[in-house]
């Protein structure tokens, strides 16, 4: 599958750092599968739901929630949101981790 963008990823996982291997897993499993439905999608995140027409995945046991649009006929992934467990979308007003995030760019 086609990630559209790689960046909401990256900014997220450097601001919360807790979250950095589930976001690798996630970004790694996705970007090497395409799924043809949301069935198939299933398989390999059970936990991940629908709400209107995006899809929603829980990211490290609950500790974010990424939304996405999901167009399986072409193989591209929208990340909508990334939110934390208190439902604050990342990247606002928190200082930096000191991790790299280079294995997710």
């Amino acid at each position: 599958m086609h990630i559209i963008t790689r960046k909401r990823l990256i900014e997220f996982a450097k601001n919360h750092p807790d979250c950095f291997t589930a976001l690798e897993s996630w970004y790694r499993i996705v970007k090497h599968t395409n799924f043809i439905s949301f069935h198939d999608l299933r398989q390999a995140f059970p936990s991940a739901d629908t709400v209107d027409n995006l899809t929603v995945f829980n990211i490290g046991g609950n500790k974010a929630r990424l939304i996405a649009a999901i167009h399986y006929n072409t193989h591209r992934i929208y990340i909508r949101h990334i939110l934390n467990m208190t439902g604050e979308f990342g990247g606002n007003n928190e200082s930096p981790a000191s991790k790299d995030c280079k294995s997710l760019a």
